[in-house]
């Protein structure tokens, strides 16, 4: 498969766009969670999250409580970089510039601690990063490694081994009904569907490496959970629900997930998105 190069921040920041980057078919839900998966073998690389879940409870840290705007440089965004890689989130490479990478990182940090997301890094979102709120669990008794989507809020959370593993932020189906007309195999096709991303327990089946063409579009680093239904790196991740069916998240995110979450892994769906 042909390389492709990652996209920058100006792609990563559409967030009010939609663009044709989900699923395929959606096929039978699986509502079993039986045990016997194979847990997820993550490698001393794709590992930079936390040792333990965050909670009230840690060791006082002192913000720099200087407000930054999306576009900001210095030291303090790169106190907020290294912040939020010790919590579970992935603001990309810590050089002290807030670009879209570290935006994403940003909504999904915000979102778990109830802070309406927000480009402007303010008062509000220095004293959750010194008091952080661990995520919410949607499994109580899940195997220690499983994935689990809030629709709600709009993040997924991988555990390895019990731990918060990483914390992202999603955009999952629209919910909004699709007729796509393209050509796949040879021919013209007209393809239908209700843009929902179900939920569930499932469980991770196959997947890909780089860009895997659908007929409904790109995906990045699939990897499928639910018939046609996958978490994908995309161009787009907006704060509302955009996609066919699929979990969308940032391109970094998807460069690493697939070395932590492996084959037959859990994968926990739960809630329902309001619009504002």
């Amino acid at each position: 498969m042909v390389a492709r190069r990652l996209p920058g921040v100006a792609a990563l920041l559409t967030a009010c766009a939609v663009v044709v980057s989900g699923c395929g078919t959606q096929a039978e839900r699986r509502t079993d969670a039986s045990p016997g998966a194979t847990a997820a073998t993550s490698s001393a690389a794709g590992r930079s999250g936390p040792s333990a879940t965050p909670s009230t409870t840690e060791p006082a840290v002192t913000a720099p409580r200087k407000t930054l705007k999306l576009g900001a440089k210095g030291k303090s965004v790169t106190w907020l970089q290294k912040r939020l890689i010790e919590l579970g989130y992935r603001p990309g490479k810590v050089d002290g510039r807030y670009g879209g990478t570290t935006l994403a990182a940003v909504w999904a940090f915000q979102k778990v601690n109830g802070i309406r997301p927000s480009s402007t890094v303010a008062k509000r979102t220095w004293e959750a990063l010194e008091a952080p709120k661990a995520p919410k669990v949607l499994v109580r008794n899940g195997k220690p490694t499983r994935a689990e989507v809030n629709l709600t809020k709009q993040v997924m959370v991988m555990y390895v081994d019990g731990e918060v593993e990483l914390i992202t932020h999603i955009s999952s189906g629209s919910g909004v009904p699709y007729c796509e007309t393209t050509t796949w195999q040879g021919k013209e096709q007209q393809f239908c569907g209700s843009a929902s991303t179900p939920t569930g327990n499932y469980r991770t089946t196959w997947r890909t490496s780089g860009w895997h063409k659908s007929y409904l579009g790109e995906l990045y680093n699939p990897i499928f959970f639910n018939g046609g239904i996958a978490f994908h790196g995309a161009l787009s991740v907006p704060l509302h629900p955009a996609s066919h069916g699929c979990v969308r998240m940032p391109m970094n995110v998807a460069e690493v997930l697939p070395g932590m979450l492996g084959k037959g892994v859990p994968v926990h769906v739960r809630g329902k998105f309001k619009r504002p």
